[in-house]
């Protein structure tokens, strides 16, 4: 959703901010989320904010709702808001095993009574459906109980409107919680709302929250990151899709400079990378490369595309590139931050060379011939330019490029 100009909204452009808190989940017990606490510390960000729209709106809270149907009510009057409209769901996911549909836990539901006292989530599904594209927001903290858990593996994720930008974790159910507070990614997200001036779109939102949060290891993120890899076209459009794990391994000498350690400033105010990293060491790529490619995003929008910052998150995203075994990707994004740096630092800096070197070895993994022989020209003109770099990688580069070619090399 869009922030509308000044005198341009109407009564007709009326927004809503509906808040839904459902029931608390507990581990152990210790709280795990903390609905309640959600809601208060959303409810005191503007309602402006929330919407990023200037259009008067209407804000609706339900915390501690019993009746599935009175929450169905408020929800089916929300959807029909002409304007933007952004849903908040914090609570415990669960399964009715008779009904056989996922359900988010209402005060006083209970495994036997799940069909009477829950939120049946197609509910949400279908009030939401008919929404036009552009105006309508979910954003979910959730966790997923012992008999969700394995349904949402199951199916892939969680459905969600097609119509919707969805945001959100799933955490699910064998981490044990903390104190009855606000929880992390929640808590992440308002912190970003209130730190920047300008308000980040709804994908940057999720990823600043996701990078920062100490979230638990398996927790599912929406959108995936597949939907998220294009920040043009961010609208996540129906089912999650189950990261995509590369069957592509780097060999243990493989051992290229690891950028994704390099000194990142933290913006805005937490560091992502050691999460990051984390997703990639993990085998969840697509995430990893998602979330990068968000704050790198960030990082150009405050310090500009040749800043020494920008510069150090392409070479985040080269390496983890190399990680998943995109060797293309990696090859490209290696010799464009090889440039960058030449550009202000001298051809024998330790920096340069070590972009140079990650070119390099990437592009010796590319099987693509085609591939190889375009990375190949960009390579050889950043190589040319490095006159302390070791003149065998120069001339081996050469020798393959002339086996690519089929010709003799003249160089």
């Amino acid at each position: 959703m869009h922030i509308d100009e000044p005198g341009q909204h109407s009564s007709q452009q009326r927004g809503h901010v509906l808040l839904i808190a459902g029931d608390a989940a507990v581990r152990r017990r210790a709280v795990q989320v903390a609905p309640s606490a959600n809601l208060a510390a959303l409810g005191l960000v503007p309602a402006s904010v929330l919407l990023n729209s200037h259009a008067p709106s209407d804000t609706t809270y339900l915390d501690g709702a019993r009746d599935p149907n009175t929450v169905l009510m408020r929800l089916r009057a929300a959807a029909a808001t002409p304007g933007p409209l952004l849903v908040y769901l914090s609570g415990r996911l669960t399964f009715d095993r008779r009904g056989r549909d996922l359900h988010l836990a209402l005060a006083g539901s209970t495994a036997s009574t799940v069909r009477y006292t829950a939120l049946p989530w197609e509910w949400l599904v279908t009030e939401l459906r008919p929404r036009p594209t552009g105006l309508t927001t979910v954003v979910l903290d959730l966790v997923a109980d012992k008999a969700a858990w394995p349904v949402l593996a199951e199916l892939g994720g969680l459905p969600v409107p097609a119509a919707a930008e969805t945001y959100g974790v799933v955490v699910p159910p064998a981490f044990t919680g903390g104190e009855n507070t606000v929880s992390s990614y929640t808590r992440h997200w308002i912190d970003q709302l209130r730190r920047n001036p300008t308000r980040p779109s709804g994908v940057q939102l999720h990823a600043f929250a996701v990078g920062a949060a100490a979230l638990p290891p398996g927790t599912m993120t929406l959108p995936a990151t597949r939907a998220l890899s294009a920040p043009a076209e961010h609208q996540q459009r129906g089912r999650v899709e189950e990261p995509v794990r590369s069957a592509h391994a780097v060999p243990a000498a493989a051992v290229v400079p690891a950028r994704a350690q390099a000194p990142v400033p933290a913006v805005p105010g937490q560091d992502p990378r050691p999460h990051i990293h984390a997703l990639a060491t993990s085998g969840r790529h697509h995430e990893a490369a998602t979330l990068a490619q968000a704050w790198e995003q960030h990082v150009l929008q405050i310090h500009g595309y040749t800043s020494p910052e920008a510069t150090e998150w392409a070479e985040i995203r080269a390496d983890l590139a190399r990680m998943a075994g995109n060797y293309r990707s990696a090859t490209q994004l290696w010799i464009g931050a090889g440039r960058s740096r030449l550009a202000r630092q001298s051809p024998d800096a330790p920096e340069v060379l070590a972009a140079a070197a990650g070119a390099l070895y990437c592009w010796t993994q590319l099987k693509d011939e085609a591939a190889a022989r375009e990375a190949g020209l960009e390579l050889l003109r950043l190589l040319d330019a490095l006159p302390s770099l070791e003149p065998r990688l120069l001339r081996l580069t050469r020798q393959r490029m002339e086996v690519l070619n089929g010709t003799p090399s003249q160089c």
